[in-house]
């Protein structure tokens, strides 16, 4: 019996060793499992973004294919002949292009309409009158260079005054993003205006045939009556231009001064297999070898594909 202990120790010695051998190479397979799954997750999230950034370029492409094919049609047509609305699609290469387009006429610009015009707008997105116009002396103070260095110190002092650390332009807007900046303007309600106004229009009036109700409503010497017995025939009549202008009364003289050269674009592409991207640019047309010049051009990413985008109007 004393012979045999040793080798039981031996074999228990051994027995461990092999233990330890196979849970150390059981680790080792593990480890090199996950460093497979790793590398494994990383090659397809590589291949997923080379494909997004693959289908960015490709959906880029088509934006600007979009808006090439879109001045071609709308701004190689004689301004008077000119479509003041309506969309257009085409298939490139199994690709789906669709194009809303609207006359920047349909918005107020920032830096040329009068301040009436912009107090009645602030009205109709819901401000109060004397509030409105309080906001739209800001406007017109932001946009404006004052006749002496005096008058332009008290407007920065009015910033200064209220804790601001930014300063009115004291020129016109650049964009309409800057109304945010303007004194005394509440977010809500610039993010109510901003999809009614522009700086592209160029014109002090609007064009009520085309325009957003909100934006009729703001024509001055406008009242609810004409604005509904307006609204109701441009319904019916759409293509009676002269028959609706006649129904504006005293509000008809802003309207006619609505006449604007730029073009909103809404381009909805769908590359063949791939998300859909939108954009929104604005046109005009160009002069010499230049056919056309882009103003402004907003890329939105890729969405879930969704039809009722493309017939989105601008």
């Amino acid at each position: 019996m004393m012979q045999r202990r040793p080798i039981q120790g031996s074999q228990r010695d051994r027995a461990a060793r092999d233990g330890f051998i196979l849970i150390a190479a059981l680790w080792m397979l593990a480890a090199l499992a996950a460093l497979v799954v790793i590398v494994s997750q990383q090659l397809g999230s590589s291949a997923r973004l080379l494909r997004l950034e693959d289908e960015a370029v490709e959906a880029d492409a088509l934006i600007s294919a979009g808006i090439e094919l879109s001045a071609y049609r709308l701004l190689s047509a004689k301004e008077e002949d000119r479509p003041k609305q309506g969309s257009l699609h085409v298939m490139l290469g199994g690709n789906d292009i669709a194009v809303t387009y609207v006359s920047e006429a349909a918005r107020i610009d920032l830096n040329t309409a009068s301040k009436e015009m912009l107090e009645n707008l602030f009205v109709a997105v819901g401000a109060e009158r004397d509030a409105a116009a309080e906001y739209a002396e800001r406007v017109v103070a932001w946009r404006s260079k004052p006749a002496d260095a005096a008058k332009a110190m008290a407007e920065e002092a009015r910033y200064a005054a209220a804790g601001l650390k930014r300063v009115p332009r004291l020129a016109p807007f650049a964009h309409v993003g800057e109304l945010g900046l303007v004194l005394g303007l509440p977010a809500p309600l610039v993010e109510r205006v901003l999809p009614l106004v522009t700086v592209f229009n160029g014109s002090p009036g609007i064009d009520p045939t085309i325009a957003p109700t909100e934006v009729v409503a703001a024509l001055p010497g406008m009242t609810p009556l004409i604005l509904k017995d307006f609204l109701n025939s441009r319904t019916s009549s759409p293509q009676d231009a002269d028959g609706l202008a006649k129904m504006l009364g005293p509000a008809a003289k802003d309207a006619a001064k609505g006449r604007s050269k730029a073009v909103r674009l809404r381009i909805v592409v769908c590359p063949a297999g791939g998300l859909q991207h939108a954009a929104t640019a604005v046109i005009v047309p160009g002069g010499g070898e230049q056919p056309y010049r882009l103003l402004a051009r907003q890329d939105e990413g890729p969405q879930p594909r969704d039809a009722r985008l493309a017939r989105w109007m601008p």
